[in-house]
Protein backbone atom coordinates (compact mmCIF):
# COMPACT_ATOMS: atom_id res chain seq x y z
CA UNK A 1 0.00 0.00 0.00
CA UNK A 2 1.22 2.97 -0.56
CA UNK A 3 1.93 5.80 2.17
CA UNK A 4 -0.62 8.27 2.99
CA UNK A 5 0.91 11.64 2.67
CA UNK A 6 -2.16 13.94 2.69
CA UNK A 7 -4.68 12.71 4.82
CA UNK A 8 -7.30 16.04 4.15
CA UNK A 9 -6.85 15.61 0.20
CA UNK A 10 -6.20 11.54 -0.24
CA UNK A 11 -2.64 12.25 -1.91
CA UNK A 12 -0.04 9.22 -1.57
CA UNK A 13 3.54 9.42 -2.38
CA UNK A 14 3.02 8.11 -5.63
CA UNK A 15 0.69 10.57 -6.24
CA UNK A 16 3.36 12.98 -5.32
CA UNK A 17 6.25 11.26 -7.28
CA UNK A 18 3.65 10.86 -10.30
CA UNK A 19 2.82 14.35 -10.13
CA UNK A 20 6.82 15.39 -9.82
CA UNK A 21 7.70 13.58 -13.10
CA UNK A 22 4.15 15.20 -15.37
CA UNK A 23 5.43 18.57 -13.89
CA UNK A 24 8.94 18.70 -13.47
CA UNK A 25 7.97 19.52 -9.69
CA UNK A 26 5.13 18.24 -7.49
CA UNK A 27 2.17 21.06 -8.27
CA UNK A 28 0.10 18.27 -5.91
CA UNK A 29 2.84 19.75 -2.50
CA UNK A 30 2.34 23.17 -3.32
CA UNK A 31 -1.56 22.72 -3.17
CA UNK A 32 -1.19 21.34 -0.05
CA UNK A 33 0.66 23.86 1.48
CA UNK A 34 -1.53 26.42 0.11
CA UNK A 35 -5.02 24.40 1.35
CA UNK A 36 -3.13 24.50 4.59
CA UNK A 37 -2.27 28.01 4.85
CA UNK A 38 -5.76 28.97 3.79
CA UNK A 39 -7.29 26.88 6.45
CA UNK A 40 -8.83 24.76 4.76
CA UNK A 41 -7.16 21.08 6.22
CA UNK A 42 -7.78 19.41 9.01
CA UNK A 43 -5.14 17.61 9.56
CA UNK A 44 -5.11 16.83 13.46
CA UNK A 45 -8.39 14.87 13.31
CA UNK A 46 -7.42 13.33 9.05
CA UNK A 47 -4.08 12.13 10.48
CA UNK A 48 -3.67 9.01 12.62
CA UNK A 49 -0.83 10.73 13.69
CA UNK A 50 -2.13 14.27 14.44
CA UNK A 51 -0.36 16.47 12.44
Amino acid sequence: MDEMICYCHNYTRGDLEKDALEHGKSTLMEQIIAESKAGNCNCETNNPKGR
